[in-house]
């Protein structure tokens, strides 16, 4: 119970923890609402092809928020853009930003459509799932996960934003994550010590190398998605090369985790069926699982990545680009040394874990 209440009690500090970022200009002056959408009126909307530009004005009910009841107008401007343009429909529920002055109300930016509700239920149907297949150590993956989101959007975020060295920091919350996540698992004893260390090697492979090859590739910062925004923002201090790095070592380090946690748990059951077995013997009977392991971590790590850009593949074989061309692009590039360099760390992890296994968890030479 002390791990779990630790958990909770450091959930409710990062809660409480300002990010610096909460008052922004943007929203102030303005109320945030649910809003029932009553009519359509589309007439002002220009179809081009696939294309849609001009504005949809709806009549809004708002059912929440400073006007809560008040019958208005909201806009919906259209960019020309499959991927950022919505349409709404008649009893469809937007999300909307209420410009006011005094109790005026100026100007309705309809958002979008509202999907907190759904994205609530989906979320506690994932708790509950994990909880009746896990018992208490679903309620654990459940603090793990909450925790893991709040120092990514509490510590790591607002650390990026403030100029904190992007690797450094980095290295800090992934350290920080892995051994309370890996506590949460075997509580503190010599299985903490073991998984923890092969997943820290793993990952200082990934630091190493992410940085490395990222120079030698030539890769700028700027091929994540939004990050040349933040330039243009205000944020042109921001190093987005080493936040890329930095994105390399920690977006990979949870399947680290898995693994070395993997072979650390089988070592242990087997040291614990034969506890006369030799620190050679367990070394090896956890290289054999590393094994089994490695070759479907490493495909994971593959379709995790490739699966967010198959629209990308698409185009290039509709276009008949020749595979030279498609490896020398930058993008492409990134998310080779993303899925290589994290493969690399993958199998660092496998053979670590297993001899620091072997050493801490059997007795005899």
């Amino acid at each position: 119970m002390k791990r779990e209440a630790l958990c909770i009690l450091l959930a409710i500090v990062l809660v409480l923890i300002p990010t610096g970022y909460e008052g922004a200009k943007n929203y102030q002056g303005a109320d945030r609402s649910r809003a029932k959408v009553l009519s359509v009126n589309n007439s002002a909307i220009i179809d081009t092809g696939l294309i849609r530009t001009g504005e949809q004005s709806c009549e809004l009910k708002l059912l929440d928020g400073r006007f809560r009841g008040q019958t208005v107008t909201g806009v919906n401007l259209l960019k020309g853009s499959l991927e950022s343009d919505k349409l709404y429909n008649v009893g469809d529920t937007a999300y909307v930003v209420v410009e006011y002055e005094g109790e005026e109300i100026r100007y309705i930016l309809m958002v979008d459509h509202f999907r907190i509700g759904w994205e609530v239920l989906l979320i506690a149907l994932f708790a509950l799932f994990l909880i009746l297949f896990g018992g208490k150590t679903g309620f654990r993956a459940i603090y793990s996960f909450v925790i893991t989101i709040l120092m990514i959007w509490k510590v790591l975020v607002p650390g990026y934003l403030n100029g904190a060295n992007p690797i450094v920091l980095g290295i800090v919350i992934t350290i920080a994550l892995t051994v309370l996540i890996i506590s949460l698992v075997y509580g503190i004893d010599r299985r903490l010590l073991a998984a923890g260390s092969g997943a820290l090697l793993g990952i200082l492979v990934t630091v190493v190398l992410g940085g490395i090859f990222t120079y030698l590739l030539k890769i700028h910062g700027a091929v994540m998605p939004y990050s040349e925004s933040l330039l243009y923002a205000g944020f042109e201090y921001l190093d987005l090369t080493q936040i890329f790095i930095a994105g390399i070592f920690v977006g990979s380090s949870g399947a680290m985790m898995d693994l070395a946690v993997d072979i650390t748990s089988a070592v242990h059951e087997v040291v614990v069926k034969c506890p006369d077995i030799t620190r050679r013997a367990a070394i090896r009977s956890g290289m054999n699982v590393g094994r089994a392991a490695m070759g479907t971590m490493t495909t994971t790590l593959l379709l995790a990545y490739s699966g967010g850009y198959i629209a990308l593949l698409m185009v290039f074989m509709a276009q008949g680009n020749p595979v030279d061309n498609i490896l020398n692009y930058k993008y492409v590039a990134a998310e080779i040394l993303d899925t290589i360099v994290g493969s690399f760390g993958l199998v660092t992890v496998a053979p670590c874990t297993a001899i620091c296994a072997g050493v801490f968890l059997t007795k005899r030479d």
